[in-house]
């Protein structure tokens, strides 16, 4: 072992997607309405994720086995279903976000001020 073999980072291997992952994803969906599907590309840090946005913004993000999991998902289940990096994520999903982010900070206010 040389003296830099040492100090080198060992990369752990992603984690997978699993069918927890996956029974998540279709239980979330079934209680929510006009849901639409989002994949997001494999990068260096994740693997291929899924995106589901509902009709008000509200989300929620698994790991899916690939592109064609998440197609096959999304068929499977009648969802529209598009690629983040050509379309880009929906403005209803960033609204929603801004809306929460609302809700917390008042709810922090609320605390400190008790």
């Amino acid at each position: 072992m040389g003296l830099f073999d040492r100090l080198r980072r060992r990369r752990r291997p992603a984690r997978s997607a699993s069918s927890q992952d996956t029974d998540h994803l279709r239980e979330w969906a079934a209680r929510r309405r006009g849901v639409e599907a989002y994949i997001e590309p494999r990068t260096a840090v994740t693997e291929t994720t899924l995106v589901l946005v509902a009709h008000d913004g509200e989300w929620t993000r698994r790991r899916v086995a690939g592109p064609d999991a998440a197609h096959r998902f999304a068929r499977k289940l009648s969802m529209p279903c598009y690629e983040v990096s050509k379309v880009g994520y929906p403005q209803r999903m960033r609204d929603y976000q801004a809306r929460q982010r609302i809700v917390r900070d008042r709810e922090r206010r609320r605390a400190l001020e008790d």
